[in-house]
């Protein structure tokens, strides 16, 4: 799995390619942590690069947006989901917690 982060004036767009998986998951969990850590809570995780995502993935998801909508402060949009991820996600109810756009430059305008 590769991680890439880039930083915009009103939001922080964090794109992932490869397995979201146990093994994998800590690495996009410091990413995403670490961008918290600079008081930034709008963030945009591009995922059309993403072909698997585990529990441990979903888990990270979950966590990151808890904590970017705590206080009103933001929010963690998906982008360029792919239509299997977007139905385990469906299956596992968290459909309704995010926001989902086609293109990173449509989710990274929305903020």
């Amino acid at each position: 799995m590769e991680v890439t982060t880039e930083q915009f004036k009103r939001c922080d767009l964090v794109r992932v390619t490869g397995r979201i998986d146990s093994n994998t998951s800590p690495q996009l969990s410091k990413a995403l942590e670490s961008i918290l850590e600079q008081g930034r809570f709008k963030i945009v995780l591009d995922m059309s690069g993403v072909d698997f995502i585990s529990s441990a993935g979903l888990r990270v998801l979950i966590s990151t947006q808890k904590t970017c909508k705590k206080w009103n402060r933001g929010e963690l949009v998906l982008a360029g989901v792919p239509q299997r991820i977007k139905d385990v996600m469906d299956l596992a109810g968290f459909v309704p917690l995010f926001r989902f756009y086609d293109t990173a430059v449509e989710a990274v305008g929305s903020l």
